[in-house]
């Protein structure tokens, strides 16, 4: 065991609430999802050479910097995708695979984003949790652990549900103009993610619009969701939430309906899609979004009440959608006010929640 000083804590580790000591352990390094690790940067990078801090703010990284992570897997469409090594010593190079601080052996990569950071480890993080003794163990990512039990109690809250149909599809975007319409209406407004790699920009971007609270998957020790644990970290933080007595809850689910990180398992739930109130579908162009209704329609009996995203930057795709699958169509960018009138009338809240003129 010794004391290291780092340079940058990723924000996959803020509920570990470290400061810029930390002790790690040098030896019998545990190879497991979620433990926390402090790795050296080998090499410089001119782009996607930034990590996402515990504050939120993004810092440049340097080759020499010492930076906390924690050890997930990754399956992404666009960007690294790569796994936990078998084993873990320090010395070992492994991988920054996402501005998160995710780390592990990357298996494969986008021509636009590069190499990833290669990452000598120094040893994994240690806490300190019985109370007068020295006595360190693995620091792990997460406030608690997931009960894989947890029953859903939604108590009366609508739920919006943001589905997309791939990575960068336009989610973050709407559910942010459908938050800030929600709260400019009266609305108090509760948000998390449900799916995805950890990473905190999201639901900040949530905040940022107005929405009160926020959780995401990490909260609960998971870096990086899939089919096994999506629909119970799912109905984890609709309860919790709820409890709080927002209006309304938004979540997005990262990440595409036919992608790795489960939103299928999700919308299989006949639990969930009984407490989801209103779906958005996000796509990038007019065949996604067909496939995208389509889907929802026959594979999991869900109804969107509006399609927006890159398929209605302009009149054309709007047309399409409204036209030939008979869905509501707008776009979050320049008609977000318009989206979430839509979706608050859709989930019977316009009465209450009436549009006041401006004066």
């Amino acid at each position: 065991m010794r004391t290291i000083v780092v340079d940058k804590i990723a924000s996959i580790t803020q509920a570990c609430g470290l400061g810029q000591e930390v002790r790690i352990a040098t030896n019998n390094l545990p190879s497991e999802e979620g433990v926390v690790v402090v790795v050296e940067i080998l090499n410089n990078k001119s782009g996607y050479n930034t990590l996402e801090l515990t504050s939120g703010r993004m810092a440049k990284v340097n080759k020499g910097d010492i930076v906390v992570g924690a050890l997930g897997h990754r399956k992404a469409l666009f960007g690294y995708s790569g796994h936990v090594p078998e084993k873990l010593a320090a010395g070992d190079v492994i991988q920054m695979l996402n501005i998160g601080g995710v780390l592990g052996i990357c298996d494969s990569a986008t021509p636009d984003k590069g190499k990833p950071f290669d990452c000598r480890v120094l040893g994994v993080v240690l806490t300190f949790p019985y109370l007068g003794e020295r006595i360190g163990v693995p620091a792990r990512a997460g406030y608690r652990k997931l009960d894989f039990g947890a029953t859903l109690d939604s108590q009366g809250v609508p739920v919006v549900a943001l589905a997309g149909t791939c990575m960068e599809a336009g989610k973050t975007a709407a559910a942010c103009a459908m938050v800030s319409r929600m709260r400019h209406r009266g609305l108090v407004v509760d948000c998390f993610k449900a799916t995805g790699v950890s990473l905190r920009r999201d639901i900040l971007a949530m905040e940022d619009a107005g929405a009160r609270n926020s959780m995401i998957f990490t909260d609960l020790g998971v870096i990086t969701t899939t089919r096994s644990v999506g629909p119970a970290l799912t109905r984890t933080m609709i309860t919790e939430i709820a409890a709080k007595k927002p209006d309304v809850i938004v979540f997005e689910l990262g990440d595409g309906i036919l992608g790795t990180y489960g939103v299928d398992s999700i919308l299989e739930c006949a639990d969930i899609r009984q407490a989801l109130t209103g779906v958005v579908l996000s796509a990038n162009d007019p065949v996604a979004a067909w496939g995208g209704v389509k889907l929802l329609r026959e594979r999991f009996s869900v109804e969107p009440c509006a399609v927006t995203g890159p398929t209605t930057d302009n009149a054309v795709g709007v047309d399409i959608i409204r036209e030939q699958m008979k869905v509501p169509a707008f776009n979050a960018l320049t008609d977000g006010a318009s989206l979430g009138d839509c979706v608050i009338d859709a989930i019977g809240l316009g009465t209450r929640f009436p549009v006041v003129a401006a004066s």
